[in-house]
């Protein structure tokens, strides 16, 4: 018969504890936080749902880093070495790479809603910042993940990616090699994504996640303004247990999902690079970057005397660091007022995405 831990050793190893760290803040996330109950509470969920597909990629890639070899001699044989002969191999690369494309999804979902619901005013200006600095991360592990298996596809596309930076005014050529590790994507440039993808971009994105999550737990969850200012207040909920049982169960409805969709749909290696084979017809970045991709095609080569694919990128640029600042420009959320020219630019940025996108996919061509 199994004996029961005794309640005075548990208190004494509390006590303990209590005596060496201070463990008011864990106690008081457990007694007394609370979340706000209203209509958008559903949206709450999907930063613990991104969260929970990064602790998956983390996971996931450690177990993959076992066999991988990052060079471009046997980076795609130890690929196709794990999905043909490490027992489950294909499923846990599957799972990787399905997660890494289901965490970009939850985190666009994620920075919208947040967007739409005013989140970012004070005193959560930091807040937001690093949530989009964390974003612009997440599309980071995107693009130098995708060329780790070295073949066709990733090659081609991260050749031409790689390509873009190089009309930026003044520092192009400079991003250009240190992106490439030389003038040309070899292995080299297999190498530094590597590199990038395991060391530097997890080391940037943990001190900014803990720094997120530290800030969301300090301040709590934000009230949209519509609610806030009403003199009714507002139905809230305990965050331990309530709203934490209901955050496990978006995880364990998203692990569900993902299972599924790598079991059924197992992500395909493709046929391994050749650097002096043509590039093949209908390549596309992933649907994360087609939008932007699509909108390079469709600007004219010179916008009067300036490059056109310059203008694309610096525009692209620019909107990305009005994202950043958009807490310190929005005045209106100050006061708790909603902001009706940027939620009406919120709107656009997303049907133009979605348009971009399908105009993309509906009409594929070549970079």
């Amino acid at each position: 018969m199994k004996k029961e831990i005794p309640a005075e050793s548990t208190g004494r190893v509390l006590t303990w504890l209590q005596d060496r760290y201070d463990l008011s803040a864990i106690e008081y996330l457990i007694k007394k936080k609370e979340v706000p109950i209203h209509r958008h509470s559903l949206w709450y969920y999907f930063g613990g749902i991104t969260l929970f597909f990064f602790i998956i990629q983390v996971f996931t890639g450690i177990m993959l880093l076992l066999y991988y070899r990052p060079t471009a001699e046997a980076a795609f044989e130890s690929v196709q070495f794990i999905m043909t002969e490490v027992h489950f191999g294909w499923l846990i690369r599957s799972i990787h790479s399905w997660s890494a494309n289901l965490m970009v999804a939850a985190a666009f979902i994620h920075l919208f809603s947040v967007f739409f619901m005013q989140s970012y005013r004070k005193p959560r200006e930091l807040t937001w910042v690093t949530g989009v600095v964390l974003l612009l991360l997440s599309l980071g592990f995107g693009f130098s993940g995708y060329l780790l298996p070295w073949n066709e596809l990733a090659f081609f596309a991260t050749k031409v990616g790689t390509e873009i930076v190089a009309v930026v005014p003044f520092i192009g050529e400079f991003l250009l090699k240190f992106l490439r590790g030389g003038e040309d994507v070899t292995g080299a440039t297999l190498t530094r994504f590597f590199g990038f993808h395991v060391a530097v971009l997890p080391m940037i994105t943990t001190l900014i996640l803990v720094f997120h999550l530290w800030a969301v737990q300090k301040q709590g969850m934000s009230v949209p303004p519509q609610f806030e200012n009403k003199k009714t207040s507002l139905k809230s909920m305990k965050f331990f247990p309530n709203f934490l049982l209901r955050d496990v169960l978006g995880w364990i409805i998203a692990l569900g999902v993902l299972a599924a969709v790598a079991a059924i749909f197992p992500w395909e290696l493709g046929v391994k690079a050749d650097p002096f084979a043509p590039a093949p017809a209908g390549i596309q970045p992933e649907w994360y970057f087609v939008f932007m991709f699509q909108t390079l095609k469709f600007i004219p080569a010179k916008v009067l005397i300036f490059d056109g694919e310059m203008l694309g990128v610096l525009g692209f640029g620019i909107i990305g660091v009005l994202l950043v600042l958009v807490p310190f420009f929005d005045k209106k959320a100050v006061l708790g007022e909603t902001s009706k020219l940027l939620r009406a630019f919120g709107i656009i940025a997303i049907v133009y995405i979605l348009v971009m996108s399908i105009i993309s996919y509906a009409v594929p061509q070549t970079f």
